[in-house]
């Protein structure tokens, strides 16, 4: 397809670096994109048959879009994009956007499998409540994107769809359980993705793609409808995307109270695109690192995070290190306890079947068994002990504006090992513990976004967590935003099979 017209190409040369072969359309941020076809630059055809193509080209590569739909279908939809247009019916800013759904979540004419031989093949006849928000902004639906086995671990590989692999180093992982969201991006097979979390899945992959990850604050993004949401409070849906302003303005989109999730929070006013400038000197921010050296981590992450708060310095942030009054050990035998409790109750009928348990990998069945030995007393006390550390937090938020640390103790591995069995040296006595230095802001509730902080010498990216007050969503999105002013890593650093050959 010949270049797009000069406006859109001197968008897409914004959005990209100066050393890219990226058509005009892929290469534009999301935002970019949604502005280019409401004013009628590009035609939803024209994206649809551009976007295709590069999925085409590269999705091979790294396997991280999965159930593709037919393009004969796809175009029809995206042609009925544009009549809607021709007669001034604008469905919101995604209308006409291709988007992948993550395979954990309901959308309506495709199937879940959640990476497990013991789903249905058969398409979901409803929308969970953040895709039917996605489709209600007018995007059109046009596959999966992989994941972790029922999103249990940070490496996306499964028996049904298999491994998807790293953007920037196809022999390592992706992370997860978002990886497949992770990979797209920074392939540019996708403008924006849809995510979830509950030990880092929107954080480590984002981190591991050098694009960004927005855990958001409990409740913000409703979840379900499913039959636990009121005990269901580790995992929470959230956006990625290359910019800030693309994961901000996805966010305003899946945020918002639905009656069908009762622990939703209201929308907050204040969240709207246009909001991310804020004047940050002074601003306090405290260095939780690897808690006094209670976590391993491979050579060159701490390297790599410790010079990135130098660019909060030059920001005009004042940064200093911290630590919380509590115990880390203490911490991860809560996480522990929930953790299992909850897998337990989602994976323990599966379980229970002998001929659907030898199905389970390892790592689950490992999780439901933990879940049956626990008491009543031990999920009442791990709940006390999570509450202790919010209370700790927040003492810390007395003293600082936000709290960073890495988003991951390990660069991307191997994509055909599981999990790393060791860190620096330390056993790693379960399959998630090479990733604890995520459970913190997930057991607080807290916003957290994992903003790209550069690449080891073998090439390989990491990310840094920027945490916030319970809530302030807004405040972690505008932290990011001038963080990302100042380093311009997405830009700076494309795939190098994206590069100019």
């Amino acid at each position: 397809m010949a270049s797009v017209r000069p406006q859109l190409a001197a968008a897409a040369r914004s959005d990209a670096t100066s050393e890219t072969s990226l058509n005009d359309i892929v290469a534009l941020d999301a935002l970019a994109l949604s502005d280019a076809i409401r004013r009628r630059r590009v035609s939803c055809r024209e994206v649809m048959q551009v976007y295709l193509a590069h999925i085409a080209q590269y999705n091979p590569a790294v396997n991280a879009i999965v159930s593709l739909r037919d393009a004969e279908t796809l175009l029809a939809e995206a042609d009925e994009r544009d009549r809607q247009l021709a007669r001034g019916d604008y469905l919101g800013w995604m209308h006409g956007m291709p988007h992948a759904v993550k395979d954990l979540a309901a959308c309506a004419g495709l199937p879940t499998r959640k990476g497990s031989p013991l789903t249905l093949d058969a398409p979901d006849t409803q929308d969970s409540i953040s895709v039917a928000r996605i489709r209600a902004a007018g995007a059109i639906f046009i596959g999966k994107t992989n994941v972790s086995e029922f999103g249990l671990g940070s490496h996306s590989y499964n028996p049904v769809f298999g491994i998807t692999r790293n953007a920037y180093d196809t022999t390592r992982i992706a992370g997860g359980s978002s990886g497949g969201a992770g990979s797209a991006l920074a392939l540019r097979m996708l403008p924006v993705a849809d995510g979830s979390d509950m030990m880092g899945s929107l954080r480590n992959p984002a981190a591991y793609g050098n694009v960004y990850g927005l855990r958001p604050s409990q409740g913000r993004v409703p979840y379900g409808p499913a039959p636990e949401v009121f005990v269901q409070q580790l995992s929470t849906e959230g956006p990625m995307g290359r910019s800030v302003a693309d994961v901000a303005q996805l966010l305003v989109t899946q945020s918002g109270y639905d009656a069908r999730s009762p622990l939703s929070l209201a929308h907050d006013a204040s969240l709207v695109a246009g909001a991310l400038q804020r004047d940050v000197k002074g601003v306090k921010l405290g260095w939780l690192g690897d808690f006094g050296g209670y976590l391993p981590m491979e050579d060159g992450v701490m390297a790599l995070c410790e010079a990135a708060l130098g660019d909060f310095a030059a920001m005009g942030c004042e940064v200093e290190p911290c630590a919380p009054d509590f115990s880390p050990e203490r911490l991860w035998r809560t996480w522990l306890t929930l953790r299992h409790w909850m897998v337990n109750g989602s994976l323990g009928e599966m379980y229970a079947d002998p001929a659907r348990r030898d199905k389970l990998k390892p790592e689950a069945r490992w999780e439901v068994e933990g879940g049956e030995t626990l008491r009543a007393a031990d999920v009442f006390r791990a709940s006390i002990d999570r509450s202790e550390w919010y209370r700790s937090l927040a003492r810390l938020f007395e003293r600082y504006d936000f709290l960073l640390l890495p988003s991951a103790q390990v660069f991307p591995f191997a994509a055909e090992t599981h999990w790393p069995t060791s860190v620096a040296g330390r056993p790693m006595d379960t399959y998630h513990r090479w990733m604890e230095v995520v459970i913190g802001p997930t057991l607080a509730g807290l916003p957290a976004i994992s903003v790209p902080v550069g690449f080891d010498v073998r090439g390989l990216p990491m990310g840094l967590q920027i945490v916030g007050r319970a809530q302030a969503d807004l405040a972690v999105l505008q932290l990011a935003h001038a963080h990302e002013q100042q380093t311009q890593w997405v830009r700076r650093r494309l795939p190098s099979m994206l590069a100019r050959r």
